[in-house]
């Protein structure tokens, strides 16, 4: 059996697939006991700081964005939302190819392997989740949710830009 020849429904399944699997092993990792523990477990002879408060000043939808688990329900959306455009550019540039229409952001090398191209759209997907947990991990909750805001309508503009295009036949 060819594998350029197979039907793109058991390439759809096999993508998400390996969408969930990764998916699944990094929030495994995430709930899994952390490497270091807290500065307050932490025994040393020096008294501790006294721990700022929080300013009345301060809206409750900063502070709970603040602190969130990574997994939560926005960006489990966030993170869907980029896989179906990724998907969406997929089915765009083959389109946009079927038409006569070349593509010029990647070699055609990339683009006329299925299972190549279709990889490289996971690892963009996948990319953009690992970023976004980069950014949680370090406090950036508010650039962490933006990234896949701007991820989800750059990808967005190129899907319609591709089925904008005329076709050239």
């Amino acid at each position: 059996m060819d594998c350029g020849k197979l039907d793109f429904g058991w390439k759809r399944s096999l993508l998400i697939l390996a969408v969930l699997v990764l998916c699944r092993a990094v929030a495994a990792e995430s709930s899994s006991p952390a490497r270091f523990g807290p500065a307050e477990n932490m025994q040393t002879s020096l008294p501790s700081a006294p721990r700022p408060q929080a300013s009345p000043a301060a809206s409750p939808s900063q502070s709970a964005d603040s602190n969130h688990p990574f997994w939560d329900r926005t960006n489990v959306l966030l993170f869907s939302g980029i896989a179906v455009f990724r998907g969406l550019d997929y089915a765009s540039t083959r389109n946009m190819q079927a038409r006569g229409r070349q593509e010029i952001l990647l070699p055609d090398d990339v683009v006329n392997n299925s299972a190549g191209f279709a990889s490289l759209e996971a690892a963009a997907t996948m990319t953009s989740v690992g970023i976004s947990y980069l950014l949680h991990h370090t406090g950036h909750h508010k650039l962490e949710r933006w990234l896949s805001i701007g991820h989800i309508g750059v990808t967005a503009f190129g899907d319609a830009r591709n089925y904008a295009l005329k076709s050239k036949h």
